[in-house]
């Protein structure tokens, strides 16, 4: 695509969210934390192989559509991209970076007004949109996982959203967020989200956090676009 399609595209809807509080949970040490949320947007589908095309001008090798969530991204690539796209919309890239693989040097300007990861609580808060359920409707009805999507992504926003208009939060892919899980004992491993199309339900809530090392990429993780208010 031209320079002008991706301008267009910069422009393509997110949505609001107001400030708010979550509860997260770590269920391997049974700890929970409550994080005050400040009011953000988010895009309403993960990143499309399409939007990543347009940004970069190339997409990993996949047989997959250009309407399917992107994916064999890293977290580094996920910044990356972020930044690249902040620049061509006019807008204030949101990371500095330097060279480590681990992505410590890697330092998020919250005031920024580009495109950045979301965090994780603001991810959870969104995926969960005011409502305390393991996940926000039917798994066959809501999301693509091991008992529906034949063992392949799917196009984006195929199944039904949430009360706030997010769809694929919860299956199809995964989803990267900027936090590192749990430095003391995982180092720079970073945190991912909300089940893919080859997760059992038991993957597949609004509550279940994995994580991997910032050079992973594989075929069922990707990302989303987030912006600070």
């Amino acid at each position: 695509m031209s320079r002008g399609s991706t301008r267009r595209l910069a422009a393509d809807p997110v949505i609001d969210l107001p400030t708010g509080e979550i509860m997260l949970r770590d269920e391997g040490t049974m700890t929970d934390w409550r994080v005050e949320v400040a009011a953000f947007q988010l895009a309403p589908t993960p990143v499309t192989r399409e939007l990543y095309a347009a940004v970069l001008g190339e997409v990993p090798e996949s047989s997959a559509g250009p309407r399917t969530p992107i994916t064999e991204v890293s977290w580094n690539d996920a910044v990356r991209f972020c930044n690249l796209f902040s620049r061509i919309a006019g807008l204030e890239p949101c990371y500095a970076t330097g060279d480590s693989r681990d992505a410590e040097d890697v330092v998020c300007d919250w005031a920024a007004d580009g495109y950045r990861l979301p965090s994780e609580a603001e991810w959870e808060f969104a995926c969960r949109a005011g409502s305390s359920d393991v996940r926000h409707g039917e798994l066959d009805e809501i999301a693509w996982y091991r008992g529906n999507s034949g063992g392949e992504v799917h196009d984006v926003a195929m199944r039904e959203p949430n009360a706030w208009g997010f769809h694929d939060m919860i299956g199809n892919v995964w989803e990267w967020c900027w936090d590192v899980y749990d430095p003391r004992v995982y180092g720079p491993y970073r945190v991912f989200r909300g089940g893919g199309f080859f997760d059992e339900p038991r993957g597949c809530r609004a509550s279940c956090r994995r994580k991997s090392h910032p050079t992973l990429a594989i075929d069922d993780l990707g990302f989303r676009l987030a912006r600070s208010l």
